[in-house]
């Protein structure tokens, strides 16, 4: 991306900011024991007039470099809070989940800016999960103290895209996280690859063994969903089940999933080392 273009990117971002021209959408996250909403991801969308649809991974980083990136975390967080109140006027109750960057995390009133927002609003701060990429992670056992506090208010902590880095198992042990978030690169080729499915088989128990719950990441077919299942992970997301969605979409999808799940499952399980690759 040449310098104009990135100059563009930040500038068009800061005027969103101002003009309120950001939105969210949610993507749901699903219990594999019995089909049930567990979570939904919050995702942040931004159609800007000039430059049209910009990607989260063009103008987040972008932001994390020109110093937007408070700004727009705290505009994410409010967003996510007023919406749970919404949700929960019509009956639905879930937590969500957040991305937030390892750069918010070095302002150390960070977590009690978050506990103040949930109080102001009276969300209960346990609603709310805040991911952290495996990328981002590193940096963060200097920061324990943060995430620590974090997990006392009762404010979940995933590590998102687990598998991809280089010192994974150390940040498990290390950083008090409460959920793993397998990186869609293993799931999309768990029904045919042995080694797949000892990698989440892996994790998964990892996770368990840890006080974790494990979430499979990109799922996007039903033999997809039924090995996963099988190996044991607890919550699975991506498009087969739902893809990111407005707000007000969710209290219907909810109803109609519901319904959807048991034919999702009904087959006959899947030979777990059966017909796979080696």
């Amino acid at each position: 991306m040449s310098p104009q273009a990135e100059l563009a990117i930040v500038r068009g971002l800061q005027r969103a900011l101002d003009l309120q021209r950001l939105r969210m959408m949610y993507q749901p996250k699903i219990s594999t024991r019995d089909g049930s909403l567990r979570q939904v991801e919050a995702l942040v969308r931004w159609t800007d007039p000039e430059l049209g649809a910009v990607k989260p991974s063009d103008f987040v980083p972008l932001a994390e470099e020109h110093g937007l990136i408070h700004e727009l975390t705290q505009w994410g967080l409010r967003t996510i809070l007023r919406q749970w109140l919404d949700w929960r006027e019509v009956g639905l109750d879930t937590c969500i989940a957040f991305n937030i960057s390892a750069l918010s995390l070095q302002h150390l009133d960070f977590p009690d800016l978050v506990e103040r927002m949930c109080r102001a609003l009276d969300v209960p701060p346990d609603r709310i999960v805040l991911e952290l990429t495996e990328g981002a992670t590193q940096p963060l056992v200097k920061l324990m103290d943060a995430l620590t506090r974090f997990r006392i208010k009762g404010i979940g902590l995933a590590i998102d895209d687990f598998g991809t880095g280089y010192s994974s198992l150390m940040q498990l042990r290390q950083l008090p996280f409460t959920e793993v978030k397998i990186d869609q690169a293993f799931v999309a080729d768990v029904p045919s690859s042995r080694d797949s499915r000892l990698i989440i088989q892996a994790v998964t128990e990892l996770a368990h063994g840890l006080g974790l719950t494990a979430t499979a990441e990109g799922v996007e077919t039903i033999d997809q969903l039924r090995a996963i299942r099988e190996l044991g992970c607890d919550e699975v997301q991506g498009y087969l089940l739902a893809p990111p969605m407005e707000p007000e979409e969710l209290p219907g999808w909810v109803f109609k999933f519901r319904r959807a799940w048991p034919a999702m499952i009904a087959e006959e399980k899947l030979a777990l080392w059966g017909d796979v690759e080696a």
